[in-house]
Order: structure tokens, then C-alpha cells, then sequence
């Protein structure tokens, strides 16, 4: 009774005949063709095609999972065929230029212009609106200067480093060896020695082809520990001194949060702990690899810093900082309160944006917590130059950066240096095909498959990450020339317009608060934090309660 139910809903009441019209023709078709095979036997071919269409006819109708199937047989399937094409057909043919996400075919188009050593110049004026909200542009001088021939460098490394690094303006942004290919990591880190720059390994440590690339690394160590982890991963000193000290290690950076998921720590799948990814990483193969959301080896501002001195001392030396996702105002003013009580400076810190990128990140993290980048290296750098640290600590910043333009932002709110992603990623021949957490890139960037790889030839692709990073820095320069500035770092908020609306503009410091010199120190009632600096302690990164009271009474009006 309930087959026959089953089949007289699907085939029969309301408009069945017409939902199910592909298998009525295929039982019309079986029919025809097992008649006429009476005549002549070539008719049975024709079941070839009749009778798997019937098969799937039945499998939807019992089926329990999809209600469209159920209702279309067959035809059903129509649907989640367009579902499947539909980010390539809008990418490659409804989509505009200026229009994709999180990269528009604009973005995506420069690097490869750039990376392919074509053509980078645009003809007829730019297509971008220009009385948008969104609009920025540097202000420009009558008394422009000459581009240099120079690859500006920043030196890195505070009073407390032996081994101060002299880094380039645009260096390659954290990318784990597991979430890129093998062959991924080699191209980037060739192209970083060909071009003088360095390359951050991610959380996922230094592989064998961070080494075979011999390019400089910035090593990031995050909760997990990758590569310097006892087993029930706690840190290991000796295993930490004996990668640290190789000569190709030129800094250390702690990983408290990134911008795709700040709060949030990771899971590499037991499918995905490879024998390579476990000997990289220092842990058991073929097991769940687990990167809590926070640290074990500290968890205040003023442990934070010994860990960083311990590791400074470790390396021989070398320059330590961190890298975060600004969340709590707070906890950035709590990291500086902490530098200046304990004495301890770190040598650098990196601001991520929440427009950062990964391979996989919760939609809801991803879209809705943290910083943007801006937001929050604004906040960072108020937080150092308002407690005179900026002297010592060296700002970067990473967040979607992918030409000239962004670099010259940020640099105009603060920071001395960029770090770029997914344009580094763009220049080895990433398509955005958004396919990074599924194992299946078709151009073997994000993937571990190595018949995927076979499409990455690592010499070619290594000169193409040397040439976007060259031109890339050299547009830079160019904007800061046209500004009538002799040195890029000469930028500055006032150099940065931001359209606030069809008719009207400001400046950077007429849209963000920027504190002066000490500012923070000697009258933060005279600053918008001055709630966060009290609510900040060196010796916790939570708020204390009588502050938050007071801040929670204030921002009510009472």
C-alpha cells in the first residue's frame, strides 16, 4: 500500500504528470524501444538510456532526504546541478569586474597582470565610483618626487634583540604546510629569496619546503605549538632551539588570533595528519590535529611577554612579536601596561584584520567578529604611541592587502609594514575557486592531492611571486612619491581621504581618534579610550569589574 501510495503521489495527483514528466517519457521509451526490438535489436540500445532514467525515478520518490526530489523526480536534479555551477557561471559570466567576492576579477586581474609580467595599466579612467561611501584615495602633490630605485626596508628588532631583521614593506602573510600544498609553499618561498622578503609559516611550522624554498621565515608558533610540542602539547624548548636557531629563521611570532576566525581555534581532520603534515607539526599521525583558542603557556599580558622573552633568549636573540585580531579595545592597552611595568618589550606586532582570510572558518566568526583592519591597527597604534613604545615595537599589518594602494593605507595609519595572503596565493595561480576547505583546488594551491599539484610547476610560479612582490612595492612607492614624499613612511592619516558620503570627505585623523606621544600616559581623560586604559591590567586580559561598571554606566548615558 505504501509503494503504491508512494508512486500515485509522485506520479499522479495535482500536476504529478508534468513534475514527473522525464520518467513518464522513460517508461514511454522503455515501452518503444522493447516493442521494436521485435523488428530489429539495435532498439534495446535505447534502454541504455530509458532505464537508468526509471532507477533514479524510484530512488527519489523513496528517498526521505529532499522534498524537491520526491516532488520532481529526476528533474529534481536540475536543481542542484545549477546550485554546484552557480559560482563559476557568475564568476566567469554574469559577474562584473568590480563585483566578486571576497576579491573582485579587478583584484584578482592586477596580481596576474603582475605576476605574469603583462600589462598592469588601465585604460579610459577608472571604473570605480568615486563619490561611493567606500572610496579612499591618497591626496597627491604639486611637487611631486622622483620614484627611487630602492627596495625600502624596515629594521625590526627592538633594544632587547641581538638580531634586529632588516624586512622588506610586503612580505607573505601566514599560510600553514597542510593548508597549502607542498609545492605551494616551495614556489612562495623561492620567490621570497629571489625577491629579498620574508615568508610566514603559519601555525603549521616549518616544513621541508619552507627550507628547500632557503627564503627568509618568520615562524609563528600559535596554541598548538607545531614543531616545538612535547606530546600532550605543551611547548619544548629543545625542540624550539633546534629550529629557531637555523640561520633561514629570522623572527619568531606568537599567534594570539587571526581575522577569518579570531576567538576560534582549529581542527585538522585524522584524514588530513599526513606522515609529512605530523613530522612538520609534532604530532601523532593520522589523529585529529588540535589547535586550542588559547595558550597554555601564558595567559595574562605579563606572562604573555616572559614567553616572549624566553623565546627571544631561545633564538639567540632574534626579534618576537605577535600577531592578533584586535577584539576588546582593551587588551591592547593591557599588553602595552604590561611592557611598560615589566620592562619587556616585544619587538613587533601584527594587526590582522577580520577580512583575513583562511581555509575554512565558521560563518558566523568569519563574517561577524572581530576588527577590520583598519579599526584595529588604528586602536593598536594608539595603544604604542600613546605609551611611547612605538619606539621600539614595529607595527604590521595583514588583512586582504593585494596592491600598492592598500599598502600605502596602512602605512598611512601606522603601520611600517604590510603582510599579504591570498595575493601571494592569486600570484601562484589561485582562481578563488573557494574549493580550499574540500582538498580539491584545481590549480594545487590548497590541496593535498599531488595529481592536483602536478599543475603547479614551482620555477615558473616562484618568478611570478618575485614579480608581483617587486611591482607591488614599487607602486607603492609610486603613490608616495606622488604625494611630494621623499621616504613611504613619510605617510600619514591626513595623507588618507575616506568618502563619508556623495559630498563629503575626510582624512583619516578626522574620522579616527589619534593619540600624541605619551598621551595615554599623561592624560587619557583627554583620549576617547580613556575607559579602556583603566579597564586595562598588565596582569589580565579580562576587564576589571568596578571599570566595566563604570564603562557600562557611561555608554547608557547614566
Amino acid at each position: 500500500m505504501k509503494f503504491k501510495e508512494t508512486l500515485f503521489g509522485a506520479f499522479m495527483g495535482g500536476n504529478g504528470p508534468a513534475r514527473a514528466f522525464l520518467p513518464f517519457l522513460a517508461v514511454a521509451g522503455t515501452i518503444a524501444c522493447v516493442v521494436l526490438a521485435g523488428r530489429n535489436g539495435a532498439w534495446l540500445w535505447g534502454l541504455v538510456v530509458c532505464v537508468p532514467v526509471l532507477l533514479l525515478a524510484l530512488h527519489d520518490v523513496f528517498q526521505r532526504d529532499y522534498a524537491i526530489l520526491r516532488n520532481y523526480p529526476v528533474l529534481g536534479w536540475a536543481r542542484y546541478l545549477f546550485q554546484d555551477l552557480r559560482p563559476y557561471l557568475r564568476s566567469y559570466i554574469v559577474e562584473g569586474d568590480l563585483e566578486g567576492r571576497p576579491f573582485s576579477q579587478d583584484q584578482r586581474r592586477l596580481v596576474y597582470e603582475r605576476a605574469r609580467d603583462e600589462e598592469d595599466n588601465h585604460p579610459f579612467g577608472t571604473e570605480l565610483d568615486v563619490y561611493a561611501h567606500e572610496y579612499k584615495w591618497i591626496s597627491h602633490s604639486i611637487a611631486a618626487t622622483e620614484v627611487p630605485d630602492i627596495d625600502p626596508r624596515i629594521t625590526i628588532g627592538g633594544p632587547q634583540c641581538k638580531q634586529p631583521y632588516e624586512a622588506s614593506i610586503l612580505n607573505i602573510s601566514a599560510m600553514s604546510f597542510g593548508s597549502l600544498s607542498a609545492r605551494a609553499i616551495e614556489a612562495l618561498n623561492t620567490g621570497a629569496k629571489m625577491g629579498n622578503f620574508a615568508h610566514d609559516t603559519g601555525e603549521g611550522s616549518i616544513s621541508p619546503y619552507h627550507r628547500k624554498g632557503g627564503g627568509d621565515l618568520i615562524w609563528e608558533i600559535g596554541s598548538g605549538y607545531f614543531g616545538c610540542r612535547t606530546e600532550d602539547g605543551n611547548f619544548d624548548e629543545d625542540l624550539f632551539v633546534k629550529a629557531a636557531c637555523t640561520d633561514q629563521v629570522k623572527m619568531i611570532e606568537i599567534k594570539l588570533s587571526q581575522g577569518a576566525k579570531p576567538g576560534h581555534g582549529g581542527v585538522l581532520p585524522a584524514a588530513k595528519v599526513s606522515p609529512e603534515i605530523a613530522e612538520t607539526r609534532k604530532v601523532p599521525e593520522g589523529k585529529d590535529c588540535i589547535s586550542p583558542a588559547s595558550h597554555r603557556a601564558f595567559s595574562t599580558p605579563r606572562q604573555m611577554l616572559q614567553f616572549a622573552a624566553r623565546l627571544r633568549d631561545l633564538s639567540g636573540g632574534k626579534p618576537v612579536g605577535i600577531k592578533l585580531c584586535v577584539g576588546h579595545p582593551h587588551e591592547p592597552f593591557a599588553i602595552a601596561k604590561a611592557m611598560l611595568e615589566t620592562g619587556i618589550y616585544l619587538d613587533f606586532i601584527v594587526v590582522d584584520g577580520a577580512e583575513g582570510g583562511t581555509g575554512a572558518a565558521p560563518i558566523e566568526l568569519s563574517n561577524h567578529v572581530g576588527l577590520p583592519l583598519y579599526d584595529g591597527l588604528v586602536i593598536m597604534r594608539n595603544a604604542l604611541v600613546g605609551t611611547g613604545l612605538k619606539q621600539h615595537v614595529r607595527l604590521g599589518a595583514s588583512g586582504k592587502v593585494h596592491s600598492g594602494t592598500g599598502i600605502a593605507h596602512a602605512i598611512a595609519l601606522g603601520a611600517d609594514w604590510v603582510n599579504a595572503a591570498r595575493a601571494f596565493m592569486f600570484s601562484i595561480g589561485c582562481i578563488q575557486s573557494m574549493n580550499c576547505h574540500k582538498g580539491n583546488c584545481p590549480v594545487g594551491v590548497a590541496t593535498q592531492d599531488p595529481r592536483r599539484q602536478r599543475g603547479l610547476v614551482v620555477e615558473d610560479k616562484a618568478e611570478q611571486v618575485e614579480r608581483f612582490h617587486r611591482k607591488t612595492v614599487r607602486a607603492a612607492l609610486q603613490i608616495s612619491c606622488a604625494a611630494g614624499l621623499k621616504h613611504i613612511h613619510d605617510l600619514e592619516p591626513h595623507h588618507l581621504f575616506h568618502r563619508i558620503s556623495p559630498t563629503e570627505a575626510r582624512t583619516a585623523d578626522q574620522i579616527y581618534p589619534f593619540v600624541a606621544e605619551n598621551q595615554l600616559v599623561d592624560a587619557p581623560e583627554d583620549t576617547p579610550y580613556d575607559l579602556w586604559w583603566k579597564a586595562a591590567s598588565a596582569d589580565s586580559f579580562n576587564v576589571a569589574k568596578q571599570v566595566g561598571d563604570e564603562h557600562k554606566a557611561k555608554s547608557m548615558g547614566v
